[in-house]
């Protein structure tokens, strides 16, 4: 019975740990994301800005 509920214990908290590791890992990516996005979008804009002609 003991190791029984030790058994639950412990894959509950491997199920969790996992969990974790895939949030932090997500974290890391949407904020790796966010300034490439932004960064490409301030090259983006500032080379649409000095590309313009005269005339338009």
């Amino acid at each position: 019975m003991v190791l029984r509920i030790l058994g639950i214990a412990l894959a509950i908290w491997i199920v969790i740990s996992v969990l974790g590791a895939i949030f932090k890992f997500l974290t890391t990516a949407l904020v790796i994301g966010a300034v490439v996005f932004l960064g490409f979008a301030a090259y983006t804009a500032i080379r649409n800005r000095s590309n313009r002609s005269i005339g338009s």
